[in-house]
């Protein structure tokens, strides 16, 4: 071969090889380029879709920038935060992790100090001690005796410590503190989430009242706006836990329904949706709408996902189960909360009294009551712990129990507590022989449940006003209560409370089969009242009303209401005008 030819070749297939290099190079620029416009577009859109509170989107958005290029401080923050608002808890701690080493690398001390601060707080809302203690250590390395507004919260920190281990004074102490240097440098977040601690910290020293209303002054300012989501967020489920770790109902009630509003203006908030409907699911239970509670309770569970409060929105469906008499799957709901970290008492102690384990319940009441810590823990088992101890005869240690929680009721002054104190009282003087004195205490108790809205409540306060008619002889007036007891039980499917109620009524009144509560409803008809008319009265729904009269009608074998008003003038249960 020529040895010209293949040079010329070789040249050939080198222009050849540089033409394909340069249209690769030309391609990969091409490729740069959209990608580049990609990361733009994600960008303008997260931040977009963040500020109107879609957090999903912002999920979205951002992640495809950060895979088209690395997002920016200030994006990998947001993403952290919605993140978090839509339950992805891991990717919102990695994002923080992330967000305090970029941090590091770019000398930025205080956001630096500020993200672990956050992983920090992520592991102690796990129950992850450790990890936590390892962050904060960073933090307080990070911010050393400086005044910023790491500074503070770091104190707010030291604050949740101390009052975890009963150290309420140096809580208020630390908040307060943290409260002025917020204050100071204009961090709206640091004085929201310390004024709340404030609060929470005043209450665990036991200064109820001026504790809440720091909570209340405190709450103003959510409301008005400027705080970030997922700080507002905190300050609502911290105080709603508040009012109803001091039995603060109307309280709770307000700011449950403002909790729901806020909630509702984010359709896709995922975090606080369900500590939101826990909180309804535990005010519908008290209100006796069971049906929504069970429903609420378990769209709450689904929520929740990893969140700590998933024991309790557990342990509140087993208590739903335990009251409707579903003891298999109230067992279940119980070990599954006690797994979760919830413990299940009283609600198991209680289960272990209606299936006749009475010894096993009293066992268990009597270890956690010893193991409660704090006066409004102590006063949450204290009325069961009373009812178990009488179930076992145990009376002497049932009154020195109900003499406890009132005093705990006449220091608190809340209405619930009250309530709940005169009826264990009232129990107590019952199992003692003290029927008169026994019903000084349960009327008012019975009053206080009524204007409270607790059917429940009212109808478990109401059977014990009936025995102790029956104990002072009043057949007639023991039957009411009794009937008009086992009425709400029946309404509200509570079948271990209707069965006990049954039984000590006994069988139907002599006159033509009826119940006193059937003969009671049969003279009001007679009496020209409507349904609606005899339901007020009586106190019981207008399905109850309907329900007695087919009741009535069957036995008395009477087609109509004015058969039945006959029938009761000739049998004298109603004095004749004529």
């Amino acid at each position: 071969m020529h040895p010209q030819v293949g040079f010329f070749r070789e040249d050939a297939a080198c222009l050849e090889m540089r033409a394909w290099n340069d249209r690769i190079s030309t391609f990969r620029g091409m490729l740069r380029g959209v990608g580049g416009e990609r990361h733009r577009i994600g960008l303008e859109r997260g931040r977009e879709a963040f500020d109107r509170q879609a957090w999903a989107d912002a999920v979205g958005f951002l992640t495809e920038a950060d895979q088209e290029g690395s997002l920016g401080l200030e994006d990998l923050e947001r993403l952290a935060e919605a993140s978090y608002l839509i339950g992805r808890y891991a990717d919102s701690m990695e994002l923080s992790r992330r967000s305090y080493r970029e941090s590091m690398r770019a000398g930025d001390v205080g956001r630096a100090a500020r993200s672990a601060f956050w992983v920090a707080i992520e592991h102690l809302g796990q129950g992850e001690m450790a990890p936590a203690a390892g962050w904060l250590a960073k933090v307080e390395r990070l911010v050393g005796d400086g005044e910023s507004a790491e500074a503070g919260y770091l104190q707010v920190a030291a604050a949740a410590q101390s009052l975890a281990m009963g150290d309420a004074a140096s809580a208020v102490a630390a908040n307060e503190r943290a409260v002025e240097i917020g204050t100071r440098v204009g961090d709206a977040d640091l004085v929201l989430l310390a004024g709340v601690g404030v609060g929470e910290s005043l209450i665990g020293l036991g200064e109820v009242e001026r504790g809440i209303r720091v909570m209340d002054e405190v709450m103003v300012d959510v409301t008005s706006g400027g705080a970030s989501p997922v700080i507002v967020g905190i300050a609502y489920c911290s105080v709603i836990a508040a009012c109803h770790q001091v039995f603060d109902l109307r309280r709770a009630q307000e700011w449950t329904a403002a909790l729901d509003r806020w909630c509702e203006s984010q359709p896709q908030l995922v975090h606080f949706r369900g500590q939101c409907l826990l909180n309804r699911a535990e005010l519908r239970q008290f209100h006796g709408a069971w049906e929504e509670a069970a429903d609420e309770a378990r769209q709450a569970s689904e929520r929740l996902g990893a969140d700590p409060s998933l024991g309790e929105a557990i342990y509140q469906m087993a208590e739903l189960h335990r009251l409707r008499g579903e003891f298999v799957d109230a067992e279940a709901a119980y070990r599954q909360a006690s797994r979760l970290g919830r413990q299940p008492e009283p609600g198991v102690a209680l289960l272990r009294l209606a299936q006749g384990e009475h010894e096993v319940a009293a066992a268990t009441m009597a270890r956690a009551t010893d193991e409660a810590a704090g006066v409004f823990a102590r006063a949450r088992l204290l009325d069961p712990f009373v009812e178990v101890m009488l179930a076992t005869g145990s009376t002497a240690a049932a009154r020195m129990a109900a003499d406890e929680l009132v005093g705990i009721a006449e220091a608190v002054g809340a209405p619930l507590l009250t309530a709940t104190a005169q009826r264990a009282h009232g129990a107590v003087l019952l199992a003692e022989g003290h029927a008169r004195a026994a019903l000084a205490a349960l009327r008012p108790s019975w009053t206080a449940w009524q204007s409270l809205d607790a059917p429940y409540e009212a109808a478990r306060t109401r059977v014990l006003i009936g025995m102790a008619c029956r104990a002072l002889d009043d057949s007639n007036a023991a039957a009411l209560e009794l009937d008009a007891a086992a009425d709400v039980f029946r309404d509200l499917g509570a079948r271990p409370d209707l069965a006990r109620v049954e039984a000590l009524i006994g069988p139907p009144a002599s006159v033509g089969g009826l119940t006193a509560r059937e003969l009671e409803v049969l003279r009001l008809v007679a009496a020209g009242k409507t349904n609606r008319a005899i339901a007020g009265e009586l106190v019981i729904s207008d399905r109850t009303v309907a329900r007695h009269l087919s009741n009535i009608f069957d036995k008395l074998d009477v087609p109509s209401r004015s058969a039945a008003t006959a029938w009761a003038y000739e049998h004298g249960l109603v004095a004749s005008t004529g």
